[in-house]
């Protein structure tokens, strides 16, 4: 079997997921796993699907004809094989919540770049404060290299700005 990653962007219709799905099933892929979503009028994902070796051409094939039909922008990839995954680290979900302002991404991921802490997932919205303005909110999955504590990544996310809260706890996954 083999890992394929398929990315996509299209305008958001009815019928999309489907499309896609039809596709992968008819050449005996299985959809692992994927994040899609509807952002302002656009329908976006990316879609990990294994699928026999033998059918990942005529797959990619078959996928970028949804392309051409024009349902979507899209990109296809073979992956590596998951389960070749480094052990060298630990598994966190970061829970952060702060006043929004321009940047906070940016800050946010060089804060943990530094430290060599890789983004698995990132999960980002703002939302009305309680008491005005704006709050920002993200949830992620971080691979935290061994070594580096839970204090000294949580003290390095509060540096950034004192606003921010932070809470960050093992996933239990």
């Amino acid at each position: 079997m083999a890992n394929v990653v398929v990315t996509l962007l299209g305008d958001d219709r009815a019928g999309l997921v489907g499309a896609l799905a039809e596709v992968v099933a008819s050449h005996g892929g299985n959809w692992e796993k994927s994040h899609m979503a509807e952002l302002a009028g656009k329908f976006a994902g990316i879609v990990l699907v294994t699928a026999p070796s033998s059918a990942v051409e005529a797959l990619a094939a078959d996928l970028e004809a949804l392309e051409t039909a024009g349902l979507f922008e899209i990109q296809v990839e073979r992956a590596s094989d998951a389960a070749a995954q480094t052990t060298a680290s630990t598994r966190v979900l970061l829970d952060l919540v702060g006043q929004d302002h321009p940047g906070i991404v940016s800050d946010v991921s060089n804060a943990l770049a530094q430290k060599n802490v890789s983004i698995d997932e990132l999960e980002t919205g703002i939302e009305a404060a309680p008491m005005g303005g704006k709050l920002f909110k993200a949830t992620a999955t971080l691979e935290v290299p061994k070594g580096l504590s839970l204090e000294d990544l949580n003290e390095a996310l509060e540096s950034i700005n004192h606003d921010l809260m932070v809470d960050l706890r093992l996933d239990d996954a």
